[in-house]
Parts: structure tokens; C-alpha cells; sequence
């Protein structure tokens, strides 16, 4: 492809056009995105590259066949093939159908050979039509003739197709050199592609797996708390698994450098070590791990690990020889920067000799900084842990009386092989068992039922600890009960005094009118009197009592500080609000529902947070219109799940309704047609849509559904 004058084929083009509407479709998703600025700054970087997508588009076909507007020659040069083609085939029907010639042809076919049109002679009758033999059948029987009447009209198709030929590889050349010419474009926009693809399949894998960004240290640790094996969460396919994973907290501190884990087999001792190594992995790869909030873990530089079997006949190896070899490659490479997994350390030999050199390869690992996780059955390594600074023990749970692992790690403690257990379990005769024991040494048993303890003791403080918490936790759900009741009695409590308020006010000036009513009546009768003067006396005695009995006004908010243009406050003596609009020297000129209204400052409530008022422009109608640019009247769901698709069809015709428009496109595709049925079914709910019904052919069909709004 960098040769000039070399070409690629159409389906390659089509590679590149779906790359190039790829980024394009991208930019366009992620650009505008301000809530996620970074892979916003991603996208921009993404190119179109517009000529040469228009380029492929105009010439290269869905199926990869160069199109008849690729240029105006291939166009012409198509129409005269087909011309020729009909022309031809008329000579030849012409002469199938002659009755002259009615037993000279063994079918009445068109056929080609070599580019030719031909038909098919009685190898008896070739002398009676005149032409050129091209081919026989494999009995002889049968001649494939080009006739002569054909003869010209063959050798200009043939013409034509050369001419065809030679016009597509022109095409293919000048595309192929937009390309040459975009290539390092090209390249980047990939580059950029793959890791926006990463990243969204990072994404993913978060989703499914409940995922988190751990938090990275500065010194060598690791804090994984709830921590699970992503294949335990997820099926070779991709579906979530339905048993998940049981969490497990995967602890090695800074001022720890090994660790050892002991237990039973099939306690989960490996699959915790591998979930060690596979979570650093993830995090080195920028990838969310599933663990819980609030964990720690620092990226070491590099991670060993030898876990499994590499016994090897071929090569002389031994399941202990394949453990020192991969061990000696460790110890070659390892350093303060890295993180070394060791499964089952020491068996394959002697326990005696296995142990001592665990032990001496965990000292070397140490003395180089190294932070090591290893697995053991043996004592001596247990025991090593126990009493060397910086290592710790690790015990996997197991229950002795299901024989089923727990998958939970204790630390501190050794944990028991179980060996007796699991095979009392599996059906061993008792008195193998016996024998068994009997072989132990009193020190060995009296260190394995230690170990029991020890772990027995661990399980009830578990037990205890758990229901400390369940107890802590029911108390503080009935310390949130009460305060939700106090806080609900408050509102009763207030409900109450506003409606006696309220009442309170409505009796006073009924009070006021009754009192009027008298004083007018009085005037009537007696004016200009002195019981008229006295009973004015006494009504303006009442009137002040009623004054000074009405409640005063509720004050819910605060005295207004640096009052602004175009805030809005409370006026508390109306329980109303309004629009401030001049300052004035003693307080501020209000407006409330159309009229002005003056108020000091002490007559008002400033809200908090405060509130300004928001500007509409106004349309028939009454309603307001909020102004909102690039509104289309097309919306795309195509791809998009229910849940994501209906609040989008629903601020799709809130805008709509906004803008005025009255006819709308909905294209959701066809798929398995439920997204066509959900957004119909809205459709039929939607109080200001009159009508709806799919596009004619030619827009879409059954593909998109046309809605139809109210109007004014």
C-alpha cells in the first residue's frame, strides 16, 4: 500500500471507512460531554477525514462493489455493456427460436464461455449454424458455439468490460491514494480508537463486576478489603456468573514483607494467591479491580509468581526440580519493586529439607526488599512466620463438619492442614486413622490440636463480632426511626399552630367587619352625637385589642443582606414573594404580580440559598418558551436499551413542544421490535401527541414512527 500505484481492494476501503464513521460517531458522543472532560480532550482529537469518506461512500458499495457513480466513465461504460449485452441476447433468442433451426440446439439456453455468450449445438447439427466452437460437453455431444451473427457484438463487450476493468482500478488507485495520503491520520485516529475502546471495555468490566479505582500507595502494600477473583464473577462468555464469588480481604502491610497462608487443601489458599497477583496485574494495566471502597494497593514494578505443576519427563524435571527452576529465575529477577507468589513452597521432597529451604528463599527475598505471598502445609514454615519480624500467619477457613471451605482468610493465625478430618469425611476406615495418629508424635499432636483452637476461638470471636455489629447496626436503625418520628411530630406540631393561625386571622377580621357594620348602623341613627362618639371610642378600643391578639407573621427566612437586582424575597406579612427592581435608601422596590410594592428591609426575608429570577420570552398562548439551540427534529435510538431510550423520547417531545413543532421522526429500528413497542406504547400515553403511524417506505418504514403533536 505505501508503493504509489498500488491499490486496495473495495472491502479493505469499506475497513477504512467504518473506522474513519467510527471516530467520527465518537467526536460526536464524547466532545460535548463536559461532565467527562478527559475523554472529551480524547475525541477531539479524532478526525473525519470528510473527502475521503465521501470518496468511499460514493464509490464502494455496502457489499464491496464499486458503484456506477464512482465516475461518470464507469457509469457510461456500465450502460453500454448492458446495451450490448441485451443486444446480444436478443440475436441469440432470435436464433433459438427459429424454426429452421429448432433441432440443432440441444436446449434452448444462453450460456457463456470465456466471457462469450454462446449456445448449445447437437454435435450432428454443427454445420448448420455457423460460428466459432468454444467448448464441448465431456460426452461430445454437445458443442458450445459463438455464431457469427454474434461474433462483433462479443468482441465489443469484450471491449467494454476491459475498459470497466481498467476504470475500477483507476477509482481503486485514486481512493487508495486518499488513503496513502491520510495514512498517518489514520494510524492516529486508531491509536486513539483502541484505547477509547480499552477504556469503554474497562468500563464494562466495572459494571459487571462491581469494580472500583483502589487507592495506589507510596510504599509496597496491599489493603484489598472484599476483594474477589474476576473469573469467579464472570462466565468464559462474558454473562455474570449467578453462585459470584465469596469476598475475601487480601492484607500484606508496610511493615510486613511475606506472608504465609496455611490451611486445608481445597481451602481456597491458591485462589487467593492468584487473586493477589491477577488484582495488581489489573491496577499496572489501569484497570478497576472488585474489592471494596477505601483499599489500598501500591503498582509494583514486577510480579512472579510460581504456582502449579511443571513436572516435564521430556526435559528431566520433577515437580520439585520444575518449583527450584521457575524459583531460581525469581531470585535471579526479583527486587525491592516487586511482588513474588510462591504456591505450596517446599513440597515435592522431604518436608524437613522443603521447609528449610522455603525458609531460606523467603530470607533471600526479603533481604532484597521483595514483598512475597506464599502457600504451605508445612509446619516448620508456620512456624517460621510465627516467630520471624515482618512475616505473618494466614489460616483459610474451613468447616470440619461440611468439609466445604469458607474462602475467608484469618490472619495471625496458622491455619490446620486437616488432613485426619478431610479424610474421615472422604470415608477412610477409622482404623487407618487411628494407626495414623498413633504414628504422630505426642509434639505433633499436641501442635495440631492447638492449631484447632486457636482457629476454633478465631470462628467465635468472628461469631461475636458479627452480632456486635448486627446490634450496632439495629441501633442505629432505631436511633434514624426516632429521629424520623421527632422530626415528622415537629411537622404535625407546625401544621397545627399555621392552621390555628390562619383561623386566628380569619375570626379577627370577621370580627373588624361585624364592628363596621355597627359603627355604620350607629352613625345612621344617631349622627353627630355624643353616644356616637363614645360608641367610635369603644369600637377603636376593640379594634386595638383584636390588633394586638392577631398573631405575628411567621418569619421563615433572614434579614436580606446585599440585596441584588433581580433577586427574589419574601414579603412576610403577605406570605408572598417578589421580584426586586430598584434599591431604594430605606429598603427596595418590589414587583408582585404586576405591581409595585415598596418594603424596608425588616419587612422582607432573604431566601437560602437565594433565588433570582429566571427571564422567558413569552409565546401564544401564555406559556413561556425556553430558547434551547440545534434542536432537530429527528431523534436516533437505534442501539439504545428501554431504560436509556424513554426519558430521551420524553425530553425529546418536551423540546419539541418548546419549539413549536408539530411533526416529529422517531427512528428506533427493527431488531426484535420491543424498542418499536415501548416507544409506540409512550407515544399512545403522551397527553399532547394527536397522532402517530410508521414512514412510508422509502423514509424507513416499519424502521421509524412519525408522531404528530397538538397545536396552539
Amino acid at each position: 500500500m505505501r508503493a504509489e500505484g498500488s491499490f486496495l481492494a473495495p472491502t479493505l476501503l469499506l475497513d477504512v471507512l467504518s473506522s474513519l464513521e467510527a471516530a467520527v460517531d465518537c467526536r460526536k458522543s464524547l466532545v460535548e460531554k463536559s461532565e467527562l472532560p478527559l475523554l472529551a480532550a480524547l475525541a477531539a482529537e479524532l478526525v473525519g477525514c470528510r473527502e475521503l469518506r465521501g470518496s468511499i461512500r460514493e464509490s464502494i458499495g455496502p457489499r464491496g462493489e464499486i458503484l456506477d457513480s464512482a465516475s461518470f466513465e464507469l457509469g457510461d461504460v456500465r450502460v453500454q455493456i448492458r446495451q450490448w449485452r441485451g443486444r446480444i441476447r436478443n440475436l441469440l433468442e432470435n436464433l433459438l427460436a427459429s424454426d429452421q433451426l429448432s433441432g440443432a440446439f440441444q436446449d434452448r439456453i444462453i450460456t457463456e464461455r470465456g466471457g462469450r455468450y454462446v449456445v448449445p449445438v447437437r454435435a450432428d447439427h454443427r454445420g448448420q449454424v455457423k460460428g466459432f466452437v468454444h467448448d464441448e460437453s465431456a460426452s461430445g455431444q454437445t458443442l458450445y458455439v459463438e455464431p457469427v451473427a454474434v461474433l462483433k457484438g462479443n468482441n465489443e463487450l469484450q471491449h467494454l468490460l476491459r475498459e470497466e476493468k481498467r476504470e475500477e482500478e483507476r477509482i481503486l488507485r485514486r481512493i487508495s491514494a486518499l488513503v496513502r495520503r491520510e495514512g498517518e491520520l489514520l494510524l492516529a485516529n486508531q491509536q486513539l480508537l483502541a484505547r477509547l475502546d480499552y477504556l469503554a471495555a474497562a468500563a464494562r468490566l466495572a459494571l459487571q463486576t462491581e469494580a472500583i479505582a483502589p487507592q495506589l500507595s507510596e510504599v509496597p502494600l496491599i489493603e484489598l478489603r472484599a476483594a474477589r477473583h474476576p473469573l469467579l464473577l464472570i462466565q468464559p462468555d462474558g454473562r455474570p456468573r449467578p453462585q459470584g464469588a465469596t469476598p475475601v480481604d487480601l492484607l500484606l502491610g508496610a511493615e510486613h514483607s511475606a506472608l504465609v497462608i496455611s490451611g486445608p487443601n481445597t481451602g481456597g489458599k491458591t485462589v487467593a494467591l492468584k487473586t493477589f497477583g491477577l488484582l495488581v496485574l489489573m491496577v499496572r494495566a489501569g484497570l478497576p479491580i472488585p474489592c471494596a471502597a477505601g483499599s489500598r494497593l501500591y503498582p509494583f514494578g514486577q510480579v512472579f509468581a510460581d504456582i502449579g505443576d511443571e513436572q516435564s519427563i521430556e526435559e528431566n524435571l520433577s515437580t520439585f526440580s520444575g518449583h527450584l527452576t521457575r524459583i531460581r529465575r525469581i531470585l535471579e529477577a526479583a527486587d525491592g519493586d516487586s511482588l513474588v507468589l510462591l504456591d505450596e513452597a517446599g513440597t515435592g521432597t522431604d518436608p524437613a529439607e522443603g521447609g528449610a529451604l522455603a525458609m531460606a528463599v523467603l530470607d533471600s527475598l526479603r533481604e532484597r526488599g521483595a514483598r512475597t505471598v506464599l502457600t504451605t502445609h508445612l509446619n516448620l514454615v508456620k512456624g517460621y512466620a510465627d516467630l520471624t519480624a515482618g512475616v505473618v500467619n494466614a489460616a483459610v477457613e474451613f468447616n470440619s463438619v461440611t468439609l466445604a471451605p469458607t474462602y475467608r482468610l484469618f490472619y495471625g493465625i496458622p491455619g490446620a492442614s486437616s488432613a485426619f478430618t478431610i479424610a474421615r469425611g472422604l470415608g477412610l476406615p477409622e482404623s487407618v486413622l487411628e494407626r495414623a495418629n498413633a504414628y504422630l508424635g505426642e509434639g505433633e499432636r499436641f501442635g495440631l490440636d492447638l492449631v484447632e483452637k486457636l482457629n476454633g476461638l478465631r470462628r467465635d470471636l468472628d461469631r461475636e463480632l458479627y452480632e456486635a455489629r448486627l446490634l450496632k447496626a439495629q441501633a442505629e436503625q432505631e436511633r434514624n426511626r426516632r429521629k424520623q418520628l421527632l422530626k415528622e411530630l415537629e411537622e404535625q406540631k407546625r401544621a397545627v399552630l399555621e392552621k390555628a393561625r390562619h383561623r386566628g386571622e380569619q375570626l379577627v377580621r370577621e370580627a373588624e367587619g361585624k364592628i363596621k357594620g355597627l359603627l355604620d348602623q350607629a352613625r345612621a341613627l344617631a349622627p353627630d352625637t355624643r353616644e356616637q362618639a363614645q360608641l367610635a371610642a369603644e369600637v377603636r378600643d376593640v379594634r386595638q385589642s383584636l390588633v394586638e391578639l392577631r398573631p405575628e407573621p411567621q418569619r421563615l427566612g433572614r434579614l436580606p443582606q446585599d440585596v441584588k437586582i433581580g433577586e427574589l424575597l419574601r414579603v412576610t406579612v403577605l406570605g408572598a414573594e417578589g421580584e426586586v427592581t430598584r434599591l431604594l435608601a430605606d429598603g427596595v422596590e418590589l414587583s408582585i404580580l404586576g405591581k409595585k410594592l415598596r418594603q424596608p428591609l425588616s419587612a422582607l426575608e432573604q431566601f437560602n440559598p437565594r433565588r433570582f429570577a429566571t427571564r422567558q420570552k413569552p409565546r401564544g398562548g401564555g406559556r413561556g418558551q425556553i430558547e434551547r439551540e440545534g434542536f432537530s427534529a429527528r431523534l436516533l435510538l437505534v442501539g439504545k436499551r428501554v431504560d436509556e431510550a424513554l426519558p430521551v423520547l420524553e425530553r425529546f417531545l418536551d423540546d419539541a413542544l418548546l419549539h413549536s413543532q408539530r411533526q416529529l421522526e422517531v427512528v428506533h429500528g427493527s431488531g426484535e421490535g420491543v424498542l418499536r413497542k415501548v416507544v409506540r406504547e409512550f407515544l399512545a400515553g403522551h397527553r399532547e401527541v394527536t397522532a402517530f403511524h410508521a414512514a412510508d417506505l422509502a423514509s424507513g418504514g416499519d424502521n421509524v414512527t412519525i408522531v404528530e403533536l397538538k397545536g396552539e
